[in-house]
């Protein structure tokens, strides 16, 4: 009899096999951006990753089982946006309970940091200096989150879990349009570095689609994971290297860059947060997200709040504005006040209350957009209608925009919601020698300096840096409904709320309404909006006519979600078209 572990891995290896042919132009695993079954479904941005973690849900496995397996087949198909060297906020539905857990597993400061620690004669340093360089590396918290969800909730071990993925970097994934696009985009970067030129610019140049790319040094580092733990990492000889690696960074020559600041004790004292979800109702419906130092869930749950006022009438302009409005002010209210707990008050229950969403929806101007920058509101005291004092932001914080999310439902009803990152595309740029993955660049995530009074982002030691990553889950009466997050830096607040009032309020199906056209309003002058968006008529000019100016980008965020109909069956959903497409992957028995 054959074991659920080598089932795993047997089909992980015929995938990846699969793309290693002799031919050197190769297609990747269909994509597919829904899928339905009843046995479970799982959704990411990589077909590759989708298909390790349905394999572990066909197999026996849970969904907690199945997303880090998803997880750690991500830090070899997107390592720009995700791996072990990075962080993440890991929410779960455990259907026997009814209960919903976070785990933050955000990266955290070194203990040498303080608030000057992006300073230079008093002076915020250069943002993209400071992205690709030690300085902007903290610990990682991924590794940790897979150990203590598996741990936790799981029923296999870590290091069954590992397997699929370091047989897949072994073996190699078909490089897509997409993966080649972004290494060009960052080559020049990338060169400064030998360990990432040699693994992601082969003869100096980016890989070409269709073409076999491996990581044997990132196999090798997810094997030792399997056999030493992650103690590997955070007491052990891979750690080691990290510290070498942002403290000392090794670049070609004339090409130095600043050095951190990491210690091995920094990588010692490194936690996995238990926290309470943030939790509000909407239209009759529970929400649950992750909270401080995610601005997500407290920014998402304000939003929804606030939009709670409005009674839906289809894709009107009035519920445009108004779902613009409430994010704008839900971004003043987080710039103020979210921040990591241990080192701030974040008054998460007051933000999260009726109340104080009542005191800032009143403020919204049915005929005209508010000038932004605005100021946040005091939820300790909520004054009806009152507007605060505006204060002008200083320049703060650089959240990169790529990201992972993942999202996976198994036949027992229990869903998980994942976000995790390793900051600006690539990190900082730099690959642990001889380990195979990218350095977080996510200190970046805090404010160099201060951008408002109070700014509750500051870095200092152990400090986690603020987040946008939204990773939600939404009940009806105790039962999983839904559950959605995204890539997207600071847009994912926004891209949240708008995909749920896509899916609660306009009745959308879950995959129409992740792929609809995006804004993202930011407590920003302008909105960012997507073309499709901005060609939408009348609204785009009746929006306009509101006083709503806009900047148009190609696209953001890059969104999946799973879904329970009422039969019971699953609907798996990803994206349409952003990033060359999702894959959403089901098991119908």
């Amino acid at each position: 009899m054959i074991s659920g572990r080598l089932l795993v891995v047997a089909a992980v290896v015929g995938v990846a096999l699969t793309a290693c042919t002799s031919s050197s132009q190769q297609t990747g695993p269909a994509m597919r951006p829904e899928a339905v079954g009843d046995g479970g479904a799982v959704a990411s941005i990589d077909p590759y990753a989708s298909a390790i973690g349905l394999e572990v849900l066909r197999s026996g496995g849970n969904a907690v089982d199945a997303a880090v397996a998803t997880a750690a087949a991500l830090g070899v198909t997107e390592p720009y946006s995700t791996g072990i060297g990075g962080g993440g906020f890991f929410v779960y539905y455990d259907a026997a309970s009814g209960k919903v857990s976070t785990l933050d597993g955000r990266e955290t400061a070194p203990a040498a940091a303080d608030a000057n620690h992006f300073t230079e004669n008093g002076q915020a340093i250069n943002a993209d200096e400071a992205m690709s360089s030690g300085l902007a590396v903290g610990v990682p918290g991924t590794p940790a989150t897979w150990d203590e969800a598996a741990r936790r909730w799981g029923t296999r071990p870590l290091a069954e879990l590992l397997k699929p993925a370091a047989e897949l970097a072994r073996n190699g994934f078909v490089v897509d349009q997409a993966f080649r696009a972004q290494t060009e985009e960052n080559a020049k970067r990338f060169a400064r570095f030998p360990a990432t030129a040699q693994l992601y610019l082969p003869g100096g140049q980016p890989p070409d689609v269709g073409t076999t790319l491996r990581n044997p040094d990132l196999a090798a580092t997810y094997d030792r994971l399997g056999a030493k733990g992650v103690g590997a990492i955070y007491r052990g000889a891979i750690g080691a290297d990290i510290v070498a690696a942002a403290n000392a960074p090794r670049t070609e020559p004339g090409q130095g860059v600043r050095p951190g600041k990491l210690a091995p004790a920094d990588l010692a004292g490194y936690q996995v947060i238990p926290r309470d979800p943030t939790h509000t109702t909407y239209r009759g419906l529970d929400v649950y997200g992750m909270g401080a130092p995610s601005s997500g869930g407290i920014g998402v749950a304000e939003a929804l709040n606030i939009l709670e006022r409005t009674t839906p009438r289809g894709r009107s302009t009035d519920l445009l504005h108004r779902y613009l409005e409430a994010t704008r002010l839900a971004f003043a209210d987080r710039n103020r006040w979210v921040g990591d707990p241990a080192a701030n008050e974040v008054p998460t229950a007051a933000l999260l209350s009726k109340q104080f969403a009542d005191s800032r929806a009143c403020l919204i101007d049915p005929a005209h957009a508010a000038r932004s920058p605005i100021g946040a509101g005091d939820p300790h005291a909520p004054a009806s209608c009152v507007a605060p004092v505006t204060v002008a932001p200083a320049p703060g914080a650089t959240e990169g925009r790529n990201t992972a999310h993942l999202t996976v439902a198994d036949a027992k009803g229990n869903v998980v919601a994942y976000t995790l990152t390793i900051g600006k595309i690539g990190g900082s740029g730099m690959v642990v020698p001889g380990r195979g993955f990218f350095l977080t660049t996510v200190l970046t995530d805090f404010g160099f300096t201060p951008a408002i009074p109070g700014d509750p982002n500051l870095p200092g030691p152990g400090n986690r840096p603020r987040s946008s990553m939204s990773p939600t889950i939404v009940l009806d009466r105790g039962q999983p409904l839904l559950a959605v997050g995204s890539s997207g830096g600071t847009t994912i607040l926004s891209t949240i709320t708008q995909t749920l009032v896509n899916r609660l309020d306009l009745g959308m199906s879950l995959v129409d309404a992740i792929a609809a056209p995006r804004a993202s309003q930011r407590n920003e002058p302008k909105t960012e909006a997507e073309p499709a968006f901005l060609a939408a008529q009348p609204e785009r000019d009746e929006l306009a006519a509101r006083g709503h100016e806009f900047t148009e980008v190609e696209e953001f965020g890059s969104a999946t979600g799973v879904e329970r109909r009422p039969d019971g069956r699953w609907v798996a959903a990803a994206e349409t078209a952003r990033r060359g497409g999702g894959s959403a992957m089901a098991i119908d028995r």
